[in-house]
């Protein structure tokens, strides 16, 4: 991550705990809830709509299942996930998740991550991917904020992990299931 030259010395604590883009002329840090920062606070707006500006433009979150093929492909494509090869049912996956949560910069989809739900006790987060040019810059940390934020109240939230994400997964309240060890069968290659 590319960090300013100076940062105001208020906003130090907060950028320091941040994962997020940096605060520096036209760049404006939004994301009051991965801050612990009065500033940030009074400056932010809560809930789906949430947006962070900085200077790659304006980032809007979006609840919807209703995304199109042609950027959903590119998303799992240029993460190299192996369902980027099965289109048609990845759409379909997608909108049979319980819920979906979208970034858009622009028109452009650069995120994405959702959840399956037994709907009361036990969410399951499948996916969760960002364009690797917008990697670093608390993208996913604010779809896996909202999603968990819709599953506040359950009892077990779930996340397969690979071995690089896990620093990131346990800096957003993830942390390892005791001994357990994830299974599957599974059909692609990518893992």
């Amino acid at each position: 991550m590319n960090w300013p030259e100076s940062v105001p010395s208020a906003l130090e604590p907060a950028i320091i705990d941040a994962d997020i883009a940096a605060i520096r002329g036209q760049w404006i840090l939004l994301a009051a809830d991965d801050l612990n920062s009065e500033y940030a606070d009074d400056r932010c707006a809560n809930g789906r709509a949430r947006r962070q500006e900085w200077r790659m433009g304006v980032i809007d979150y979006r609840s919807t299942k209703e995304l199109p093929i042609v950027d959903i492909v590119n998303l799992y494509k240029s993460n190299e996930w192996s369902s980027a090869q099965k289109p048609e049912i990845l759409l379909k996956a997608l909108k049979n998740s319980e819920n979906v949560i979208s970034a858009w910069s622009e028109d452009r989809l650069i995120g994405l991550g959702n959840a399956i739900s037994d709907g009361c006790l036990v969410v399951y987060y499948p996916h969760l991917l960002v364009l690797p040019d917008y990697h670093g810059r608390g993208v996913g940390r604010e779809i896996i904020r909202q999603l968990k934020e819709i599953y506040k109240d359950f009892h077990q939230h779930i996340i397969v992990s690979e071995f690089n994400a896990v620093n990131f997964y346990q800096s957003v309240g993830f942390s390892r299931a005791g001994n357990t060890v994830p299974m599957w069968i599974y059909e692609g290659n990518d893992h």
